[in-house]
This record gives C-alpha cells, structure tokens and sequence, in this order.
C-alpha cells in the first residue's frame, strides 16, 4: 500500500537569496493561480526593469491540489518529491502580446529550466546512468528524459494593478512560468507510463530539498538574464533561440502527431520551429504545417 506523503513548506534559503521576493506554502491548489491572485490584490509587486535588471519573484509550494497544464490538463505531482514553482518576472506588454515574438517567452521557460536542472547535476557531481540520457525539450511545454515525461511548463499573463503614477510601469505586464518537475519519484509512484523522474536516470543526486532549492535558484537567475536579453533584443534572441532549440528539440526529426483543441489532429515530421516559435509539420506529401497549439505525440 503506497503511503500517502505530508506536505510541508519549502526551504529555500539559495533561491531566497537570489529572488526579489519568495511566498512558500505547503499547499495551495496551483503556485500559477496563487501567484495571480497575489500579483492581482497587490500582495505580490515587482519592481520596474532598471538598466536591464528584472526582478524575479517565485511562488513555491510543497502540494499542489489542482496543479494545472496546457489545454486544461491536470499537472499531478506528489510532496517531498515533486517541485512546484511558479516564477513571475514583469516585461513590456508590447512583446509578451507581439504574436511574432511571444512564443519563444515559452521557449525560454523550457531552456531555463534545462539550465538548471543540469547545473545541479553538475555542481553536485551527479551522472547519469546511461550515456543517451541527456534531457530534451517536446515541444511546446515538456520536458522529457527517455521519451519519457520529466516535467511540465505552463506561462500565463497577469495584468498588474494599475499604480496611477507610472505610465510606463502600466505597459508592463507579469508573466508566470509555472514548472513542475519530478524530481525524486520512485518509479511506483509514477503518475502515468508515460512519466518519469530524475532519480530515476542520474545517480549521485542530493536529497530532493537541496536539489529543489539547486534548481530554483538557477532558474530564478536564467530568467533573469535571458528575458533580459530577450526584452532588449526581440527579433535578434528569436533567431539564436531558434538555433538553440534545434538540440534539445525532443520532436524535431520524428515523426509525430499533433492533436488539436478541435479535436482533429495532424500527422508529419518535425522539423524544425518558425521564426515565431510555432512548429514545422511536414506531411507525407511534402506540405509543411504550422502548427501553434496541440499536444505532439511520438508515433
């Protein structure tokens, strides 16, 4: 009989650290929501950009009881074991609502996030246990070991209250990246079959606390620095992100099957992104696609 887990807060003195603000609970019923509803009542304010510095905040929780994903999927993810984070960074609303630009604010959430889970693995000396296991990107929210789901992104928009006294702070908007990763999961506890945990793939690690905590603080510090980048230079970080994408891009050169909210879905090879994020189907006749939103599943 699986033994059902206690919730407890977060400690987390390293992202506390590097954080502009940190709220830890032990349980709330999504960090993306509570950090929402915080930015909306005012509770939760991030200061304006100055000389290219965002401040980052980070909403943690140790349970989530209605953790969700894209489409309206839940997000299922146990305490002591799972991460659930959710981090807030003010940008100018001209790019987060620019369609030609604002899919890679996606993307960057994703690279961030490989970032940093692969900077604990080697801060702490710890290897995988397989020389093919290196973590990759599916397109556009997961984050896969394996062909096997590690983890989950989903961004939305807050609109700020207004202040009244600063015009240009009131062009702004606050984008939430929440990230769910199964860190320390046994393989009974695996959600679906088609899941799976760090634990389950490198050896060495440190105890789920620290890696936690490792793994926050990094991500708190990348998307510091590459929104930053990103704000200052649109059009010029979408084409290196592009390149970026092309090695973690777990769907690119498979052939795939993209299921649309329709219901309707769309069978080719992926292979490769748009200049605005969006994925490149190609189909057995040789016709390419673009697709912008869909669940993409190996065939």
């Amino acid at each position: 009989m699986m033994i059902a887990l206690k919730a407890a807060t977060p400690q987390l003195p390293r992202t506390t650290a590097v954080a502009d603000h940190v709220v830890a609970v032990d349980e709330t019923d999504s960090t993306n929501a509570l950090a929402a509803q915080m930015i909306g009542d005012g509770s939760l304010t991030l200061p304006d950009h100055q000389d290219g510095e965002l401040a980052v905040a980070v909403v943690a929780a140790d349970r989530q009881t209605a953790g969700r994903g894209r489409n309206g999927h839940k997000w299922i993810s146990q305490p002591g074991r799972c991460s659930t984070m959710s981090y807030a960074v003010r940008i100018p609303r001209a790019i987060a609502t620019d369609e030609s630009v604002n899919g890679w604010l996606q993307m960057i959430a994703g690279l961030v996030t490989l970032d940093a889970l692969n900077g604990m693995i080697e801060e702490y000396g710890a290897a995988p246990n397989q020389s093919d296991c290196f973590l990759e990107l599916k397109w556009p929210n997961d984050v896969f070991c394996h062909g096997l789901k590690l983890g989950g992104l989903l961004s939305e928009l807050v609109i700020p209250p207004l202040s009244g006294t600063d015009a240009d702070a009131d062009d702004d908007v606050v984008i939430v990246f929440g990230v769910g990763l199964n860190l320390a999961l046994g393989a009974c506890r695996l959600p679906t079959p088609q899941s799976t945990s760090l634990q389950l793939h490198v050896s060495g690690l440190p105890s789920f606390g620290e890696m936690r905590d490792a793994v926050a603080e990094r991500q708190v510090e990348g998307f510091r620095e590459r929104l930053a980048k990103f704000i200052a230079d649109p059009k010029g970080q979408a084409e290196s992100l592009r390149e970026e994408m092309k090695a973690v891009c777990w769907a690119r050169g498979r052939q795939v099957e993209a299921h649309f909210t329709d219901g309707t879905t769309l069978t080719g090879e992926a292979i490769g992104l748009n200049e605005d994020a969006s994925l490149i189907l190609r189909t057995q006749d040789g016709t390419d696609h673009t697709v912008r939103t869909a669940d993409v599943g190996v065939l």
